[in-house]
């Protein structure tokens, strides 16, 4: 059992979200039990994570997209009334932690998918107001089909992949999620190829015009490793029960 305030802290800490011009609030979003004793981790804040969760009777949900995001208030909709009843009722706590969790270099969502895919060497990489959100890496001289089959294996989807780089591949830069726009930085960096979540219509041009290969493998697939390593890390800091909870999304 641990305080939900320490775990927030330490969370805090780990990441440094001040660090970071987010599009929404990183950090506790929605209070509940001041002691905790297990945690559920999952991509998206949704009505199925918070009813999945509750059925495991968790006392924090900690999540990558969480509930709130800029813009001015908008008034609640049912949708919305039915995922904070699920927390409420169930007295569970949710935070969620966004880009701080995409750039970070030990726990991130892009240096743990480079890791997967046999990277090394990695570095930040993907500009961002003012911060790094992304990695670029160096391969063992693999061929491009070698290099959808890892992406495929780490991330357990298909990626739509425009191979018309180099062969061997040797460096890559990832940016998972919506990260297509940071394409025109890899090829500036003379990357071989460059991996992301979700594709741009124009994308495939972009890359083949420039020579480099590119890889969509989806922004849910793309973004499971941080909150999941999230989740592992906390149960052996803190004592408590994690559970990851995988509500499958195509795009």
């Amino acid at each position: 059992m641990a305080a939900c305030t320490d775990v927030i802290g330490y969370l805090d800490s780990l990441l440094d979200p001040s660090s970071y011009d987010d599009y929404g609030p990183n950090g506790l979003q929605i209070p509940g039990r001041d002691q905790i004793e297990s945690l559920a981790t999952g991509v998206s804040a949704n009505a199925e994570l918070f009813a999945r969760a509750c059925e495991q009777g968790v006392d924090l949900v900690l999540v990558h997209h969480g509930l709130f995001w800029a813009g001015p208030p908008r008034p609640l909709d049912q949708a919305s009334k039915r995922r904070l009843q699920l927390l409420f009722d169930a007295d569970m706590a949710l935070a969620a932690y966004h880009l701080p969790l995409d750039g970070h270099l030990e726990v991130g969502n892009n240096a743990l998918l480079a890791r997967a895919i046999g990277a090394t060497g990695i570095e930040p990489f993907g500009a961002h107001r003012g911060a790094t959100i992304g990695v670029h890496a160096r391969l063992d001289a693999v061929s491009p089909a070698e290099l959808v089959e890892r992406v495929r294996t780490a991330t357990d989807r298909e990626p739509l992949a425009f191979t018309d780089g180099p062969d061997p591949v040797r460096t890559v830069g990832i940016v998972s999620g919506a990260g297509a726009d940071h394409l025109d930085e890899a090829i500036a960096a003379g990357l071989d190829a460059f991996v992301t979540g979700e594709p741009s219509e124009r994308s495939m041009a972009r890359a083949q015009e420039a020579g480099i290969h590119f890889l969509a493998a989806g922004h849910y697939a793309t973004e499971t490793f941080g909150v999941r390593a999230l989740g592992d890390r906390l149960a052996e800091r803190f004592g408590l029960r994690h559970v990851f909870i995988d509500v499958p999304n195509p795009i």
